[in-house]
Formats: structure tokens, C-alpha cells, sequence
């Protein structure tokens, strides 16, 4: 019926024959791009962070109102620093390093200025980071002169063939490729100085004291994990190590499973406590294995380990992690851990003690 009616009606065949062409033609030359440009992904990549800046005995009662805004006031700082650098689109390790600089520069945290001292009145200085998605690190250990460890550490992982450099060696390949030198005394404090005396009195009472450092003077660090636009995570770890240490010790910072690692399959963290338990129990690169084999979330891996596997073997402190969708955990096992994190909504948290 419908057929008949237009053939009685050429115009209105023609009409409709054109429409139809010039739907084929519209659809053919507009319609795939648009669905195309539908599908693309609408604003910029997510990024996140997260920093600390040491656990320890760290309580409400010892902390005045004025100390502990300095403290906020820092890492409030720190962490819109780093998040403003990723969100330009910086590399996560320019992020870290530049964030953790920021906590190296502050007498507040045990790292640059503001390291704790040796027995021998120095300061001895770690640092590490890795990068989640080519598996590349770097790191310096015992170095008395660099400014910023974190940064000499950031030239070991691009510029040179190695993973670690230590003691003069690190200091010579630093100074060559034009990273600031100090003197040993920049990284003075008097507050680490009182720290050191106290910690001596003690030693000399006890037989063969070394080994017997208390609370707060066996560990003390910085570090950032992020998350970067193009995907990547990557961790960085800044330390002056524990109170009164001799014969060139080192502790978990500056080694790479212990105090810091990435994999963009699984996680990156920064860890701080006492750095013997860290080293002994890989503690960041078995977080980060819970998750890439037993399949636990980050939350869960880095609880298991820091609350369950660290605590029966003694050891405390905490770590801050982040993983390949930007999800952060923050745990802890003593009194308190300094740390803040910008999530991928933008999101601040500044905290200090247990929630």
C-alpha cells in the first residue's frame, strides 16, 4: 500500500531518497569521530601523594599547640607542593624529590638539616627512590656532605650504572656532577644535639651500651610515594638515621625492599621505624608482593605487615604506600607517625597521632 501510494507520487520518492543519501553521507563523515571523541576520557589523568615525616613516641601530652602547627604548617606544604607539581604533569620522581627536599630543609624531621648525630658528633646521611614502571632506583648511604641525599640519590638512578653509592665515593660522584656540597655543621641543631649528649650519658652506664638507643632516637625519616600522570608510582625515602649510631651504620632508607620500593603492577612505599626490623622483614617490598600475589589490597598488605608481621617480630613504625589507582594507606604501630596525602579527588589529610 505504501509503495503504491509513492509510486503515484514521484516528488515524494525523490524527496525521500535524498533524505535518506544525505543521512548515509552525515552519518559516514561526523558520526564515527563524535562517537570516537565520546569515549575519550574527560579531564586530566589522576594524580595523588602521600608524605611522612617520621613515626615514633609521638604524643598529644609532649606536643605544645605552637609545635604541632609547625608541624602541619611543613608537611601541609610539602604535600601541596608535590601534588601541585604532579597535577602540571612532572614526572613522579621530580615530585618526590622536590617534595622531600622540602622536608630535608626543615630542622623539624630527622633528614638534612635537622639529622640526627652520630656518636662521633657528625651526621651521616641516607637516601633512596624508585621509579614503579622501569624498576629503576638509586640511592646514597653514609654521605656527610650532599645537601639534598634525596636529590644525589634521584642522579644515581638516571645518570649512573649503579643502584648504590656510599661514604666518600658518593660524595665525589655528587660533587663531580654538580650537586651543592656543605659542610658537615649545616645540619646542626641543638635539639639533636641535647638528643645525642642524652643518649651518650646513658650508653657510658650501661656495659657495652652501643645498640641501646631508646624510643625516638632509634629511627626518625621523610618520604613521598606518588602517583603521576602519565600512570607511574614512585617512592623516595630521606634519613639522618638513629641517634648516636657508630661504625657507620645504615639503616632501611637507602635499601631498596626495605625502606623503599616501586612497581607499577603493585605499589610504592616509604617506610620508617627501626631500621634493623625493616631490613630484616623487606617490609616495602613485601607490601608490595602481598598485593602483586595473594592479590590483598594495599590497605591490607600494608596493615598485615606493619600490624601483624612487624609487631610479633618488635619492630616499630610505619610506612605511607600508594598504588597504580591512587589509593593510599598510612599505617602505623607506635604513638604517632607525621604524614599528609592529597587523594586523586583532592582530597588533604594532615595528621600526626592515631586517628
Amino acid at each position: 500500500m505504501f509503495l503504491s501510494r509513492l509510486s503515484c507520487q514521484p516528488h515524494r520518492i525523490r524527496r525521500t531518497l535524498y533524505t535518506i543519501s544525505t543521512l548515509a553521507v552525515s552519518l559516514a563523515f561526523t558520526s564515527v569521530p563524535a562517537l570516537a571523541a565520546d569515549l575519550e576520557p574527560q579531564g586530566k589523568p589522576p594524580v595523588a601523594i602521600a608524605i611522612h615525616g617520621g613515626a615514633g613516641t609521638i604524643l598529644k601530652s609532649s606536643m605544645t599547640p605552637e609545635k604541632e602547627a609547625d608541624y602541619k604548617k611543613v608537611l601541609t606544604h610539602a604535600v601541596k607542593h608535590g601534588y601541585t607539581l604532579l597535577q602540571k604533569g612532572e614526572k613522579g620522581e621530580v615530585a618526590v624529590v622536590e617534595t622531600i627536599k622540602i622536608l630535608e630543609s626543615s630542622p623539624l624531621f630527622n633528614a638534612g638539616i635537622g639529622a640526627v648525630y652520630t656518636f662521633d658528633g657528625e651526621h651521616e646521611l641516607d637516601a633512596s627512590i624508585m621509579h614503579g614502571g622501569s624498576k629503576n632506583a638509586g640511592a646514597v648511604a653514609g654521605v656527610k656532605t650532599i645537601r639534598s641525599p634525596i636529590e644525589a640519590a634521584l642522579m644515581v638512578m638516571n645518570e649512573s650504572p649503579h643502584v648504590m653509592l656510599s661514604g666518600k665515593g658518593a660524595e665525589d660522584y655528587a660533587k663531580e656532577n654538580g650537586l651543592e656540597q656543605v659542610d658537615n655543621s649545616v645540619f646542626d641543631t641543638e635539639f639533636r644535639k641535647q638528643a645525642l649528649d642524652k643518649a651518650k650519658a646513658r650508653m657510658q652506664q650501661v656495659s657495652n651500651g652501643y645498640g641501646s638507643q631508646q624510643g625516638n632516637e632509634r629511627f626518625g625519616t621523610v618520604g613521598a610515594v606518588v602517583l603521576d600522570s602519565e600512570g607511574n608510582i614512585v617512592a623516595g625515602t630521606s634519613t639522618g638515621g638513629m641517634t648516636a649510631k657508630r661504625y657507620g651504620r645504615i639503616g632501611d632508607s637507602p635499601v631498596i625492599g626495605a625502606g623503599t620500593y616501586a612497581d607499577n603492577e603493585s605499589c610504592a612505599v616509604s617506610a620508617t621505624g627501626h631500621g634493623e626490623y625493616f631490613i630484616r622483614y623487606n617490609v616495602a617490598a613485601d607490601i608490595c608482593a602481598r598485593m602483586k600475589y595473594q592479590g590483598l589490597s594495599l590497605s591490607d598488605a600494608a596493615n598485615t605487615v606493619v600490624n601483624d608481621v612487624l609487631v610479633k617480630a618488635g619492630g616499630d613504625g610505619g610506612v605511607i604506600a600508594i598504588d597504580a589507582k591512587g589509593n593510599v594507606a598510612m599505617p602505623f604501630n607506635s604513638a604517632g607517625m607525621y604524614r599528609a596525602s592529597i587523594d586523586v579527588n583532592g582530597n588533604v589529610k594532615v595528621a600526626i597521632y592515631k586517628d
